[in-house]
């Protein structure tokens, strides 16, 4: 029997993916956005929306970047207004490790479980800079191997919260007399955290919430392998993918669980076209809106840190080096690229083999993985990947807000279920019994 393939939605929010302006696009704050995705997730029998969360507006050389200037609602309160409007579509939303407080996070999530009937999920991040900190009561900095353990006894913490409450406790029974019964008090002594009380949240109807760990570090996977239900990955290519794939799986029996027990789903980008070379020129264009010639110039300084607004975009890359010592120009992005020089290195090779300007250049290495053809094209690339162990489905990310979901679901997930690899119909009520019931 093929593998089934797991399916969700990301929100786009505030990032360079979302086409800013494409006359189809919407706002990326009204609820009716929100709405409408999730809506159309749940139409496709997707299994969870998903959304990201910024804790501060990034700014690029001392001004907020204009792909932020939207805003970014508070996950968990949009997550809460979904859940009535939704009945069956799992709720997945980030919240950080770093700055937030295990109590807190527990609560918020055992909530948002409670009110949508067992459909919730927690993306686990953590966060990088004392930049972002400013916002906080706390501040500061951890360094990166601090900021994993924080986020390793923070999930810990919050599985023992949510564990508090025995299956079945009550408070209130009248009949026997009982004003509680069940409920168990907490107590977490640790390097990290030290509290002690009484849960304020009864026993979940998914018991613990699914738990998604976006990460593609070697200390994210380790996590992910300990702990997580979900990876939230990122890779270009079936054969990267395939490494991805078995680097995680092989990691898991070290701590006494089988392959099924994580799934990993990429995040991926797609365009539906009439013909292959339709969805290709789309595909094109729309790279072209998302990367305008000032966002390839500051994609650039971030590596950089320079001041190159005197390049022109589609000119060659600058023959200056970039300063490995200097403040970073961008705050608020993660940053993947250790040591500038090699980057830049690198990314000259890749321009002058393909012959690329600078714009072309930010194009192909910005690049997602992206299913590009006509719908049945994508889902049989689709199929692909998860019957290859590359991933066992994706979390996909229209470029526009809010209807960009509408041509999958009414072009491609007919095609998925024609192949016997996609659910025609839920047959559970809870986020856990989407993903792991067979």
């Amino acid at each position: 029997m093929p593998k089934q393939v797991k399916l969700a939605a990301h929100f786009p929010g505030v990032n360079n993916t979302t086409v800013w302006s494409d006359p189809r696009s919407g706002s990326q704050i009204d609820f009716s956005s929100f709405e409408h995705l999730a809506r159309t997730a749940e139409r496709g029998k997707f299994d969870f929306l998903f959304l990201a969360e910024g804790l501060r507006l990034r700014e690029h050389a001392g001004k907020i970047l204009d792909s932020d200037v939207v805003g970014r609602p508070n996950t968990t309160t949009v997550l809460a207004a979904l859940s009535a409007v939704t009945t069956r579509l799992g709720l997945a939303g980030t919240l950080s490790s770093t700055f937030n407080e295990p109590y807190e996070v527990a609560r918020q999530v055992a909530s948002i479980d409670h009110l949508s009937g067992g459909r919730a999920a927690w993306n686990v991040v953590t966060s990088p800079d004392a930049w972002t900190g400013q916002n906080f009561r706390r501040g500061g900095f951890l360094k990166r191997e601090d900021r994993y353990r924080r986020a390793e006894e923070f999930l810990a913490t919050v599985r023992e919260l949510w564990d508090s409450w025995a299956p079945g406790a009550v408070v209130g029974d009248k009949e026997n007399g009982v004003f509680a019964r069940g409920i168990g008090r907490f107590v977490h002594s640790g390097p990290q955290f030290d509290i002690r009380g009484e849960f304020t949240v009864p026993r979940t109807p998914q018991g613990q919430p699914i738990v998604i760990q976006a990460g593609d570090s070697d200390e994210g996977r380790e996590f992910a392998a300990k702990t997580a239900d979900v990876i939230f990955s990122r890779h270009g290519s079936l054969e990267s993918g395939k490494e991805f794939f078995a680097d995680v799986k092989r990691r898991l029996p070290a701590y006494g669980r089988e392959p099924g027990e994580l799934l990993i789903m990429p995040a991926a980008t797609f365009v539906l076209g009439d013909t292959e070379e339709d969805a290709h020129e789309q595909a094109r264009e729309i790279r072209y809106q998302q990367v305008r010639p000032a966002t390839a110039i500051q994609f650039l300084e971030q590596v950089w840190s320079r001041d190159l607004s005197a390049y022109d975009a589609d000119g060659p890359l600058p023959e200056i080096d970039p300063d490995p010592d200097a403040e970073p120009l961008t705050w608020g992005r993660v940053r993947h690229e250790k040591d500038p020089l090699a980057v830049a290195a690198k990314w000259r090779a890749i321009a002058e083999e393909k012959k690329l300007s600078i714009r072309e250049l930010v194009i192909e290495v910005t690049a997602r993985q992206q299913f590009v053809g006509t719908a049945r094209q994508v889902a049989e690339s689709i199929d692909e990947y998860v019957q290859s162990d590359a991933a066992d489905g994706f979390v996909l990310v229209p470029h526009l807000t809010p209807g960009g979901l509408d041509a999958f679901v009414d072009n491609v997930v007919p095609r998925l279920q024609e192949r016997g690899v996609f659910r025609t119909d839920y047959t559970g009520d809870t986020l856990r019994e989407h993903l792991f019931s067979r």
